[in-house]
């Protein structure tokens, strides 16, 4: 599994203007409350805890060799999120993404993102940024490897990021960086599911290719467009999977 301790980590700074970070939305740390926060978010996030699963404090500490405290925290923090349900009197419960949950998540990355896009067009992309850019925007899944689809999901996150960090707003970063969590839920979901060619490989990187030519040539408008194009590419297949009861979401 990708974390940040096996990822090119060059970031300074909240708005990313100075380089990129290459991380999956869940990393591997050493305090234990972290810890505990990032594996349990690692575990919904990948489909080992499936959605609609009770989870309690005692087998979350069990599982994450921790006491109570920083599992109460992580599911706090989880909730939040939308990656854990807590019911009161029957304890914690992994969330499901219904299909109004997916259009949201649609319609809240396609404004966000968009603006990012052009914003990214308008202030240009660092020339030490480009090749590592394009390093990312071209990466694809292997059908033969379930490392190279996780490998895949990192750098699909690190693209979308990295986009945003060009902008040197970090709201903007914070807004792309929160909803990845929820995209990458997503995309494991579909690993099972979907052609992984093409939506794993040539889908992503025509779109990943077109929004960074747009961006260095700063055509702002096309920018947009493209981006747009590439949030809405494969929503259709993504809902029908939410219809068809998909293990993850």
């Amino acid at each position: 599994m990708p974390t940040a301790s096996t990822m090119e980590r060059k970031t300074r700074g909240a708005t990313g203007s100075t380089g990129f970070s290459y991380a999956p939305a869940y990393q591997t740390v050493d305090k234990l409350s972290e810890r505990v926060y990032q594996s349990l978010k690692r575990d919904i996030i990948t489909g080992i805890l499936r959605p609609g699963e009770a989870v309690t404090e005692k087998d979350l500490a069990g599982r994450y060799k921790s006491s109570r405290t920083p599992v109460r925290e992580a599911a706090l923090r989880l909730e939040e999120q939308n990656l854990l349900q807590n019911i009161p009197n029957r304890g914690y419960f992994v969330t499901h993404l219904t299909v109004n949950d997916l259009n949201d998540i649609y319609e809240y990355r396609l404004s966000v993102e968009c603006t990012s896009a052009e914003l990214a067009a308008s202030r240009g992309i660092p020339g030490n940024n480009l090749s590592e850019l394009n390093k990312l925007g071209s990466r694809r899944s292997r059908p033969d490897s379930r490392a190279s689809f996780e490998e895949f999901i990192a750098a699909d996150t690190a693209f979308h990021v990295n986009i945003a960090r060009l902008t040197r707003n970090p709201l903007l970063v914070r807004a792309v960086s929160d909803m990845r969590c929820q995209m990458e839920r997503i995309l494991f979901a579909g690993i099972d599911a979907l052609d992984t060619s093409y939506y794993y490989g040539d889908l992503p990187v025509h779109g990943h290719q077109g929004i960074l030519r747009a961006i260095k040539e700063g055509n702002v408008k096309l920018a947009r467009k493209l981006m747009h194009e590439h949030i809405m590419s494969a929503k259709e297949e993504v809902i029908q999977l939410a219809q068809n009861g998909s293990r993850l979401i």
